[in-house]
């Protein structure tokens, strides 16, 4: 059998243990994995996977391609497609190992919910001190949407898609089918029933501002997002910049049934007292308020508001009472801890 590492490459033949019933139990019993499950005649050690996931952490645009060549031009061997996917396959078999392991450890120590991470995501925000003076906001957040993970739709260019039965095993990611349930939520004017875009009949045109912005116009508008089978995806982030939840968009721009799914799932995690910043809260408050989380929203108190910097585009009248620095508790307050994330991103296009 080859065994691959950094630098080295050699040949050899591994003596089984009486209770190895396949290669890949004795290979990973000496710090390697097969490129096979069954009959591998290539393994990779753990080491080097190791490395290659870390090197994705600090650099995400460095693909496994790259992870391949240089291993090649370590062991003076040409490069060929099939040596990427031995590497891939032991790769991925890899990752799901670490899985499971991470998902057995959290199981034992009953961290393994939604709830107890949301809780425990940011001690900085979510953690409380006793005797220390009560703040204005127990909790405080940013929602916001972002185009760049795009995926197009195979079927738009009339080929046949092929079905990806793949599903996220983070508790990071809401489902399509959570996110759903609040398809229906907005009964707009339009023929469109997933949009806030109602202009307030008792404010006169000047001092209206959502129609300034693309985020909260009607769907019909959006329609170039149909190209897309994913047209990004929608996260929430806490004070400090770490991710929460997301939700992938699908075929869509930001509907209002991204934030609600993601306030109905923080809201149960967080209880009262929480402020959400959105670049469109002003009109997003009415949504919500008006939805099905609508009474636990107005019961748990919860503070809509503009991001700071996106609230200087709203008017007068709407800074006075959704912008930040107007708002008692929010402090210096900015908002866009999801254009951090997002700026992030960048690093894997």
């Amino acid at each position: 059998m080859t065994f691959l590492a950094c630098p080295a490459r050699c040949k050899a033949t591994l003596i089984a243990c009486p209770q190895h019933i396949f290669p890949n139990e004795n290979l990973i019993y000496h710090g390697y994995l097969g490129c096979l499950l069954v009959y591998p005649t290539v393994a990779f050690s753990l080491c080097t996977l190791s490395v290659f996931q870390q090197a994705c952490h600090a650099c995400p645009h460095f693909s496994i391609h790259a992870q391949c060549k240089m291993l090649c031009y370590l062991h003076n061997v040409p490069y060929c497609l099939y040596l990427f996917q031995q590497l891939m396959h032991a790769f991925d078999v890899y990752l799901k190992i670490l899985h499971h392991v991470d998902q057995k450890i959290q199981a034992a120590l009953n961290c393994n919910t939604r709830e107890w991470r949301l809780r425990n995501e940011c001690p900085a925000c979510f953690h409380r001190i006793e005797d220390k003076l009560k703040l204005p906001f127990d909790w405080l957040i940013s929602i916001d949407g972002n185009n760049s993970l795009k995926w197009w739709d195979p079927a738009a260019y009339g080929t046949v898609p092929q079905a990806d039965h793949c599903t996220a095993r983070s508790s990071y990611w809401l489902s399509n089918e959570e996110v759903d349930k609040f398809k229906y939520e907005v009964k707009a004017k339009q023929i469109y029933d997933d949009n806030w875009w109602v202009e307030s009949s008792d404010v006169t045109r000047e001092f209206n501002c959502i129609n300034q912005w693309h985020n909260a116009r009607p769907d019909v508008q959006k329609k170039s997002f149909n190209v897309f089978k994913e047209s990004g995806i929608f996260i929430t982030t806490c004070h400090h910049c770490f991710v929460l939840l997301a939700c992938d968009m699908i075929k869509s721009g930001e509907l209002a049934k991204y934030p609600l799914a993601i306030i109905n799932s923080l809201l149960l995690a967080y209880g009262p007292n929480g402020g959400c910043v959105y670049d469109i809260g002003c009109a997003f408050a009415k949504t919500a308020n008006s939805s099905s989380i609508g009474a636990r929203v107005q019961a748990l108190s919860l503070c809509f508001m503009v991001g700071a910097f996106h609230g200087h585009a709203h008017n007068c009248l709407c800074q006075l009472d959704w912008h930040p620095m107007y708002i008692k508790g929010a402090g210096n307050t900015e908002g866009k801890g999801c254009e951090h994330v997002f700026s992030a991103f960048n690093e894997l296009a």
